[in-house]
């Protein structure tokens, strides 16, 4: 089994330059804990926001600071910079090890350096459970 017969092509993505108060309404939207940001023209993965992300930040301010650092914050200011990636023709079982072994939740999956879709661990044990791996 390969990662681009589990992975997720049809994601939410968001842009550096989007408001933190925009990201949480489409990670929330979108029912997942992690965004890519992408840059808009290429397409090329140029970070990750995480709900991790968003709570460490919002931690750093309190009562009304909350509500203007939401809005005047943009995800390129606290995203991840630094995002494991995968190859679409890499074994599922690569993708396991790697989220295992590097504390992560999911990889995103690229091809000739654009972003084509993202791998969760949870679509790996959905994939063992079903006995498709």
């Amino acid at each position: 089994m390969r990662v681009q017969d589990l992975m997720q092509s049809d994601m939410t993505t968001a842009v550096a330059d989007q408001l933190v108060a925009d990201a949480i309404v489409t990670l929330a939207d979108a029912g997942v804990h992690g965004l890519p940001v992408v840059d808009p023209q290429s397409r090329k993965l140029v970070g990750v926001v995480s709900t991790t992300d968003i709570l460490e930040a919002i931690s750093e301010h309190q009562g009304s600071q909350t509500q203007r650092f939401l809005e005047t914050t943009t995800v390129g200011e606290i995203m991840t910079r630094v995002v494991t990636t995968i190859s679409p023709d890499a074994a599922a079982t690569e993708a396991a090890q790697m989220m295992l072994y590097r504390d992560i939740h999911r990889l995103f999956v690229e091809l000739d350096g654009k972003l084509v879709g993202v791998i969760s661990q949870s679509d790996i044990v959905r994939a063992v459970g079903t006995a498709r791996i």
